[in-house]
């Protein structure tokens, strides 16, 4: 279970988390949505452990982080722009990615660039990659080790529709698999089918659908 506790973060003068108690269950989709500067972004970068609150903690099963650990153990991630290394292939991209942990094989990288509609052996480097592309293979990299949690902001962005159709096919995959999903949308629709619960983000507080705060 993914849980924070008081969790607020300053920036300068300005508090973009403020005070988020939120427990969020395993092995269902969490879709969180509000206005560009809400504090989605950010409160996903302080449960990936990228961010430290200014109070309050994220616990991640058991695991107090930036106390008992860096960063959660198992977790794929797409947050804002995907990065990539430009004059390397999709797959060179992946296989160097891969190397950190050595969990998955080459066989696995492969079956996973085709699993997002992109094809392996495209000997193109990802700076000629179009926007949707691009989004593809960082949705394949956030997938390819099979995580426990994953975390999705804007997942369907650059997306033509048969590329949002099979994203969304992916999500529920992974869902059916066992991880646990966070994901923010401005897409309504990518609500409608995806989500099994939903928070509104504002003014960095979290407000679940039903109106309880959070």
């Amino acid at each position: 279970m993914i849980t924070l506790v008081n969790v607020s973060k300053v920036i300068g003068k300005q508090k973009v988390l403020d005070c988020i108690d939120l427990q969020l269950e395993d092995g269902q989709i969490h879709a969180f949505f509000g206005a560009n500067g809400s504090g989605k972004s950010m409160l996903f970068r302080s449960i990936c452990g990228l961010i430290k609150p200014t109070e309050g903690k994220v616990v991640i099963n058991g695991n107090t982080l930036h106390k008992d650990c860096s960063f959660p153990d198992s977790i794929g991630i797409v947050i804002e722009s995907p990065g990539f290394w430009e004059s390397y292939t999709g797959l060179e991209n992946l296989k160097m990615l891969a190397s950190i942990k050595n969990k998955i094989d080459i066989k696995e990288i492969r079956r996973n660039i085709a699993r997002v509609g992109l094809d392996p052996d495209d000997r193109r480097n990802f700076k000629k990659y179009s926007l949707g592309m691009k989004q593809r293979l960082a949705i394949a990299q956030a997938i390819m080790e099979q995580p426990d949690i994953l975390i999705l902001d804007e997942p369907t962005n650059a997306l033509d529709e048969d590329g949002v159709d099979l994203v969304r096919s992916i999500i529920l995959e992974e869902k059916h698999r066992g991880a646990t999903i966070l994901i923010a949308s401005h897409n309504k629709e990518d609500l409608d089918i995806l989500a099994d619960k939903r928070f509104r983000v504002k003014n960095g507080k979290v407000t679940s659908e039903d109106g309880e705060s959070n």
